[in-house]
């Protein structure tokens, strides 16, 4: 049999081939990834942007980098160089190749120090190293996982304790590990691709971050090639894997739905809960006028949507089909929808006061019903309860029950007396609601 001579293209191809099975070795970068909040900075730090403590971990990923990078392309080398083919293959070599040079397993002598007793002192290290890096992965994940649930309407009170999310990590351990029989072989293709689709991820937003940072009028060359090419070599080893060995995905899309199942029963539970977390008011005129608003003797607060009547047809239609008096001053409140898929909200507003009227106009809003049913009442705090004056709508209660829920802005009158009469249990703290 011929073997073709080695050149430097044939070498690049080898590499390329083979560079998706080095992806295990990777295992451990991502718990570097995790444990970024962990991080200790400067403290002088800005929170939004914390310059010492992106320093610090660009030296914490800088050192597991080269460590990483030197064990694993040195024990593939003394692996491949070191141990007969037939026990890599399928002999005592398989799951356990630096073991079984550590017990002086192989058909020569290697060290004089190799032997039952150095093996299993590795061994005894390899069991601590892992369970160290477990503990490292845990605690990444208690940090990290508490702030996404709320995003997906998950955030019941126990997410705060430590106890319970430590007990639900391990089950799903347990559960994993059972799954695959405890074997480090079946295992190892879904562990491989998790931590590919984690940093795969992970350079996909840098290189997306980086090309918004970067001005110019060609797209394209917006793009730095560097960050483009480790973004292309990750995405490529993440498919060859999941082609390969497609465990790994399975497992990931089954965590994905059940997410998505648990988010969809959570929100739908959760649905008139009040989601407040507190005003965030944009100058401060805009408290000025919220502090006397708060102190008139009677609010009549009228929602206005945006882009439609101007407000003086709006309040002179009000005042005739609500019998509104003159000498009552009207409150609008003009609220523009956020991002829906948020569960918690913390409101902005701005409070103007044009041509004697009270006009309230709230941002960042995850649902207009929620917002609405926030300010009745907070302002219910001080003197009387508010009242809140709706026109009658002509949708269908199906469809304004289905926007609420997906869209945050349907069967808003219902929705707003929901949720007053479930977060304020006194009927004369609550604000009325009055549809027209």
């Amino acid at each position: 049999v011929s073997v073709p001579r080695p050149t430097w293209s044939l070498i690049l191809l080898t590499v390329v081939v083979l560079f998706p099975r080095l992806a295990l070795g990777l295992s451990g970068f991502e718990t570097g990834l995790m444990v970024m909040p962990l991080i200790r900075g400067r403290p002088d730090d800005d929170p939004g942007h914390p310059q010492g403590r992106i320093r610090n971990t660009r030296k914490l990923l800088a050192t597991a980098a080269l460590i990483m990078s030197f064990y694993l392309l040195g024990s593939a080398l003394v692996v491949n160089t070191l141990i007969p083919p037939t026990d890599l293959d399928s002999g005592r070599a398989v799951d356990r190749a630096l073991a079984y040079l550590a017990h002086g397993e192989a058909p020569e002598p290697i060290s004089p120090l190799f032997g039952e007793v150095f093996g299993t002192i590795y061994d005894l290290s390899t069991i601590v190293i892992l369970w160290f890096a477990g503990a490292s992965a845990m605690a990444g994940l208690l940090n990290l996982v508490p702030q996404y649930l709320p995003r997906y309407g998950m955030a019941p009170e126990w997410a705060r304790a430590v106890r319970p999310l430590v007990v639900l990590f391990t089950a799903i351990n347990l559960l994993v590990t059972w799954i695959f029989d405890a074997s480090v072989l079946a295992q190892s293709a879904a562990y491989a691709t998790g931590v590919l689709v984690f940093l795969a991820s992970g350079c996909l937003a840098t290189l997306i971050d980086r090309w918004q940072s970067r001005a110019g009028r060609f797209l394209l060359f917006r793009i730095p090639w560097h960050f483009g090419l480790v973004t292309l070599i990750f995405f490529y080893a993440t498919g060859a894997i999941m082609v390969e060995q497609p465990a790994g995905l399975l497992i990931a899309l089954a965590f994905i739905v059940a997410i998505m199942a648990a988010s969809l029963v959570s929100r739908l539970w959760r649905s008139t809960e009040l989601r407040f977390a507190g005003f965030e008011f944009a100058d401060n005129e805009s408290r000025f006028l919220w502090d006397a608003i708060k102190h008139l003797e009677w609010q009549v607060l009228v929602p206005h949507r945006p882009g439609g009547r101007d407000l003086a047809s709006k309040e002179a239609s009000i005042r005739k089909e609500h019998r509104i008096a003159a000498d009552i001053p009207i409150v609008f409140i003009e609220a523009e929808l956020g991002d829906p898929s948020e569960f918690y909200q913390s409101p902005r507003l701005q409070v103007t006061q044009e041509q004697g009227r009270f006009i309230i106009r709230v941002t960042h809003c995850v649902s207009i019903a929620h917002v609405l049913a926030a300010i009745g009442l907070e302002l219910s705090k001080v003197g009387k309860p508010p009242e809140l004056h709706f026109g009658w709508s002509d949708e269908s209660p199906l469809a304004a029950n289905v926007d609420f829920l997906l869209f945050g802005q349907g069967n808003i009158p219902w929705m707003v007396r929901e949720l007053i009469l479930k977060a304020e249990p006194n009927p004369d703290r609550q604000p009325r609601v009055i549809i027209g």
